[in-house]
């Protein structure tokens, strides 16, 4: 499957502006032949903790416009939105993937990022999702759950392709471009990271999104400013490094404390 992550800036806490924004660079990516489009974090918004203003129930207009687009060019896209389940009072912060079918998967952020206020104004997930897309096993995860090793290890015999979308600022730009490769690295599957760029609030995102492949090397990577990259990701790949090297099979559960 060719992949294709769009790294784009945001208006603040402006949705029609974003969807006006992002539709020719949906278009873009699409032409390049891509099955699946990736965009960021809180695409339509910002990383904002003002949910009075951006929170929509679900099926609401930024999943729609992921739908549509979908429809639109016969792709995968996926980006996070802040989104109140039926019965919730709360958002969760929900990676919405759209199909060309009219398919819709949800993957719920499980970690709140508690430094920024996430904690206070959104609920957290409590499920990992795994996707099957045109022959590749996608588990869907969001920004600061990229620090959180044993999430990603208990879906990773069941995964070829992690996708990770974000909103990560420029101060913490290394720890982001090492645990893109570390997970990977650890799990012998790839890592698709989307982050954004510009200004949201008051920090600086400098990007950084990358396709890094099961043995830690980057096949395609974006610095600063808006950009589209793009790289062929394969379960058939997946499967041969697992081969060559067994390591998942070694991964024992943690021990349990020694008695008194």
């Amino acid at each position: 499957m060719k992949v294709a992550v769009v790294q784009h800036d945001i208006v603040w806490e402006d949705k029609e502006a974003n969807f006006a924004r992002l539709a020719p660079m949906v278009a873009g990516a699409a032409a390049t032949g891509a099955r699946l489009v990736v965009l960021s974090e809180t695409f339509s918004t910002g990383f904002s903790m003002r949910v009075d203003r951006t929170a929509e129930p679900e099926g609401g207009p930024s999943s729609r416009f992921l739908a549509e687009q979908a429809a639109a060019h016969g792709v995968w896209v996926c980006g996070s939105i802040p989104e109140v389940r039926p019965g919730d009072e709360r958002p969760h912060n929900t990676l919405v993937l759209a199909g060309p079918g009219g398919e819709v998967h949800r993957y719920r952020k499980i970690h709140r990022f508690a430094y920024g206020g996430e904690d206070t104004v959104f609920e957290a997930g409590d499920e990992r999702v795994t996707v099957e897309v045109e022959g590749l096993r996608l588990s869907l995860f969001v920004c600061y759950d990229l620090r959180f090793a044993d999430d990603w290890w208990a879906v990773a015999p069941g995964t070829d392709a992690y996708v990770c979308v974000a909103n990560w600022p420029t101060p913490r730009r290394a720890h982001w471009q090492a645990l893109l490769r570390a997970r990977a690295i650890e799990n012998q599957a790839y890592v698709v990271g989307c982050n954004r760029v510009g200004t949201g609030g008051s920090l600086e995102y400098s990007g950084d999104s990358a396709i890094v492949d099961p043995m830690g090397e980057t096949l395609a990577a974006a610095a600063g400013g808006e950009a589209l990259i793009v790289a062929d990701v394969t379960a058939e790949r997946v499967a041969e490094v697992r081969a060559a090297l067994p390591f998942l099979a070694d991964r024992a559960a943690t021990p349990s404390p020694a008695g008194p």
